[in-house]
């Protein structure tokens, strides 16, 4: 098993994300970290653990660059890309070898979010219910492009599905977890494992607020697209052939089209969307496939109605109900 940590500027942090890996109950634990070029004393950190880690250091290059350095200097048949503000549990490989097996292209865990000084908040998530099977996984993806999944540190890879997609290309932008998440249902089985739990880190540096700026909706809907095309190219689909009816009836998407149709309007971030085709979705959004039970895909369907339908002034206040903390 190998855990790759990309790291920049997260001196504070980076030790402890180090420390659980180190202490993962398996015979066998490659750690790779890559300093991507910090300038906060991260190196410095880092350095008390040669020896027991592989330390890749260099120029800050992103996130991206960082993981494809990482994905190459490892060995082992599981990968982990864990964020180096995270925790893995130390249990973690005793439940994965339970569920693994040669059709297996990733596992997916909850994650708890933890603040800054690691006291856990809120539930853990995804909140699966049931938990879903790897067809029920790829059935939602081929119908909606969407898919119940935590993001980065609550995953592991087989080997062989990571050497198909990497070194990551430039299309998914500069996220190293995106292009994974995308492809993983198209390549192999998804296994969910509701009993593990990941510790999040939510704090004020994490690149996760969506009100910050009023583009960030629009940018969203673009990396989704970006992230179903680089999907379907890992297979062998011809980028002209890449269909992206998906990408209208899924419900994640509806809400970001919705709020970027309020705050920057002149943007269409999906080709061939506009005001009619977007009422029309949120319309038939409910009766598309997926996680949710009918009472919160209806409760989808009246909030973007209400957002579309509201005064100017109202619209921050219910995209702020609907992502509270960010």
């Amino acid at each position: 098993m190998s855990v790759v940590i990309a790291n920049y500027n997260y001196a504070r942090y980076v030790g402890e994300a180090v420390e659980s890996a180190l202490a993962l109950r398996w015979p066998d634990v490659e750690v790779v970290v890559v300093d991507d070029g910090s300038t906060d004393g991260s190196t410095g950190v880092l350095r008390q653990y040669e020896g027991r880690v592989l330390l890749l250091t260099g120029r800050n290059q992103g996130q991206r660059a960082a993981a494809n350095r990482g994905f190459a200097a490892t060995t082992g048949d599981v990968v982990i890309f864990l964020d180096s503000d995270d925790l893995l549990p130390p249990e973690l490989p005793e439940l994965l070898v339970a569920v693994w097996r040669p059709s297996v292209s990733k596992a997916q865990f909850r994650m708890q979010r933890i603040d800054a000084g690691g006291a856990p908040f809120r539930r853990p998530f995804p909140r699966w219910r049931p938990v879903p099977t790897p067809e029920r996984v790829r059935h939602w993806v081929l119908q909606t492009s969407a898919q119940p999944t935590p993001p980065g540190s609550g995953n592991a890879y087989a080997r062989w599905f990571l050497e198909r997609i990497f070194p990551l290309d430039a299309s998914i932008g500069d996220s190293a977890d995106s292009g994974c998440l995308a492809a993983a249902p198209l390549h192999g089985d998804v296994v969910t494992l509701p009993e593990v739990v990941v510790g999040y880190r939510q704090h004020e540096a994490n690149d996760s607020h969506l009100l910050t700026e009023d583009t960030r909706f629009a940018r969203e809907v673009e990396r989704a697209r970006a992230r179903w095309h680089f999907a379907h190219r890992s297979i062998g689909t011809p980028a002209p052939d890449v269909d992206d009816r998906p990408l209208f009836r899924s419900r994640e998407l509806v809400q970001f089209r919705t709020a970027a149709a309020r705050l920057t309007p002149g943007q269409r971030p999906l080709p061939g969307d506009g005001p009619g085709r977007l009422v029309l979705d949120v319309l038939r959004s409910p009766v598309h496939p997926g996680p949710e039970p009918w009472p919160a895909r209806l409760a989808i369907a009246a909030w973007c109605l209400v957002v579309l339908a509201v005064p100017g002034r109202l619209v921050r206040p219910l995209l702020r109900l609907r992502w509270p903390g960010t």
